[in-house]
């Protein structure tokens, strides 16, 4: 079993700039800088940088996205709704990865898995159009077989696990019938030839249950790294989490 990867999220580190400088974005103080953020990740261990440009810009900015792909080393995952609007800015942008996922205003970040059923009509063309640029695609989905087999029908490459419920999980029965669902959809992903991915709510205590999903190749995380360089700094919080992922063995 190769490494568990890590990709960094680094919309909280925009959302800290945001704070005081949202309304003057070209100030030379703006500050920090999510692009030499991103930089100390991949110099840490990180195997990629992901970061949601939202349709209404509440962290990253459409600037923020156009230099981390000029200054991107490893692999740039670029999480967004499917929008026309965002779509386009992707095919113009050409990351290595695009993540589709829900999105709704007034959430404080994604909760829950895009529903692809639903949504199949609109996707179809997004994952076409994508594709044809050469961009590999991801869905954030809930871990549901329904949901695993329309990634696999619309043509995705990836299948991004959300794994907030089990990270939230309040009671062990709770914990346990998240895991169980998680195990059979990565299983599921895994028989239907998609990368498994995992991500939402990680942190660096529940990681040791992350360990327990089956043919995971890499971890989306975010919030957590950036709460613990605070205390630490990115090079070590990056470097502790990978420590954390090392025993792994899918």
């Amino acid at each position: 079993m190769s490494a568990l990867h890590l990709g960094v999220n680094i919309d909280h580190v925009a959302t800290l700039r945001q704070a005081r400088y949202a309304t003057m974005p070209e100030s030379k103080n703006a500050e920090p800088d999510p692009v030499a953020i991103a930089s100390i990740c991949e110099r840490a261990g990180a195997s990629g940088i992901t970061a949601h440009l939202r349709a209404d810009r509440r962290h990253v900015q459409d600037r923020d996205i156009e230099r981390l792909r000029e200054n991107v080393m490893t692999k740039l995952n670029l999480e967004m709704g499917n929008t026309p609007e965002i779509v386009d800015f992707a095919l113009r942008i050409v990351p290595d990865e695009v993540c589709l996922v829900p999105e709704k205003r007034e959430e404080i970040t994604t909760e829950g898995g895009l529903d692809l059923i639903v949504n199949r009509r609109s996707l179809t063309s997004s994952v076409q159009r994508l594709q044809a640029a050469g961009i590999r695609v991801s869905m954030f989905i809930d871990p549901v077989p329904e949901q695993i087999d329309a990634a696999s029908e619309l043509g995705a490459e990836i299948v991004e696990l959300h794994t907030g419920k089990l990270a939230n999980a309040y009671t062990e029965k709770v914990e346990r019938q998240e895991l169980e669902r998680l195990q059979e959809a990565a299983e599921r992903a895994k028989n239907l030839n998609l990368q498994v991915n995992a991500g939402h709510g990680i942190n660096y205590r529940n990681i040791s249950l992350i360990h327990k999903i089956p043919h995971l190749v890499e971890l989306n995380i975010g919030h957590s790294i950036v709460a613990r360089a605070v205390f630490v700094g990115f090079e070590a919080a990056v470097q502790e989490m990978l420590g954390l992922m090392a025993e792994y063995r899918g």
